[in-house]
């Protein structure tokens, strides 16, 4: 029998490991059934964050003693799944092809399906009754949905695709890659959930969490620098589908606006996103009963309709593939 091809037997390994489970989650997602049976990786992170929030989160009123047990509860969290995700790995490793159970494993890790589908299911809640998109839409974004319109609905959703695209879907894809090359894959993936779901829970600006989550939101900020402006890149090139001339104003749209936002990092899928798709995000908004105007990304139009959100799902898919070759190219790399 002749032996596989070297292209074929460079696939076949650990470096493969990021595009096995970029596929796999593709296809499969997390299954409901196995949500229901044991739960959800994030959601056990998301109980020992609950955990340390209802115990270290006692000193809210003193700056000093809130932060110091803020960066320990980080400490801790990160300690126990890099153990825990280390412990898996070493496992796996020990059985043949076990870096192909740790792929199926990583997977979990990543939310391209999902998002894709929550997406989608805002748009199709839209095609029943706005009442229904407000629904749909309150699943994917923090802000305040009562009182918002078609066109808010529609922007709303999209925004969160652009966002959710770098810090579900690319950050932890970026991590496997160097924690491939380094500490492992599945340890890096989950230490980067880690962070990003304490982030979620606790890195807030409010009177509970300002010092509390301070060390979450700065690390959060920090793991997801490099995937933000890699996620932007990703919607110019996938923008080149409509020509190079929809690429150079997403180019241009981005570096011009990206630093608009509040966040380091969230501006920048946004102003890719809303050049490649000649739109306008940002605005006014409400968060909790609190009034936001965040600064204007874009200079496209900013009346939004339910066929942009295929558009940007449309974006969307060309940038997952653009990545999914960056990821087999990385499998012949290493």
């Amino acid at each position: 029998m002749n032996p596989p091809p070297a292209i074929l037997t460079s696939l076949l390994d650990a470096g493969s490991q990021p595009a096995i489970s970029a596929v796999v989650e593709r296809v499969i997602g997390y299954p409901n059934w196995l949500y229901r049976l044991i739960g959800h990786p994030v959601t056990w992170m998301g109980k020992l964050i609950a955990l340390m929030d209802e115990r270290m989160n006692t000193m809210a009123h003193v700056k000093s003693l809130s932060r110091l047990n803020g960066v320990l509860a980080v400490l801790l969290l990160c300690t126990g799944v890099w153990i825990a995700a280390t412990a898996v790995n070493a496992l796996c490793n020990l059985i043949p092809y076990g870096w192909l159970l740790s792929a199926f494993l990583a997977s979990s890790l990543i939310a391209q399906k999902s998002l894709r589908d929550h997406v989608r299911d805002v748009n199709r809640a839209l095609s029943s009754s706005l009442t229904a998109g407000r629904i749909a839409v309150s699943q994917i974004v923090g802000r305040d949905t009562r009182g918002l319109d078609v066109s808010d609905v529609v922007k709303a959703a999209l925004e969160s695709l652009a966002e959710n695209t770098a810090d579900g879907v690319v950050a932890p894809v970026f991590w496997y890659c160097v924690g491939t090359l380094t500490i492992g894959g599945l340890p890096a993936i989950a230490l980067y959930k880690a962070i990003n779901t304490a982030d979620s829970m606790i890195g807030h600006k409010t009177p509970q969490y300002l010092h509390f989550g301070w060390a979450a939101a700065r690390l959060d900020d920090l793991v997801n620098l490099p995937a933000s402006r890699l996620t932007a890149l990703l919607f110019i090139l996938a923008s080149l589908f409509s020509g190079r001339s929809q690429a150079r104003k997403a180019a241009r749209v981005t570096w011009r606006d990206a630093r608009r936002h509040r966040s380091p990092n969230a501006g920048w899928p946004e102003a890719a996103m809303a050049g490649a798709l000649n739109l306008r995000f940002g605005g006014p908004r409400t968060y909790g009963g609190e009034f936001v105007k965040l600064p204007y990304m874009g200079d496209g139009r900013d009346h939004f309709l339910r066929q942009d959100i295929e558009a940007g799902l449309k974006l969307y898919d060309r940038a997952m593939w653009i990545m999914l070759l960056l990821l087999v190219l990385f499998a012949l790399a290493v």
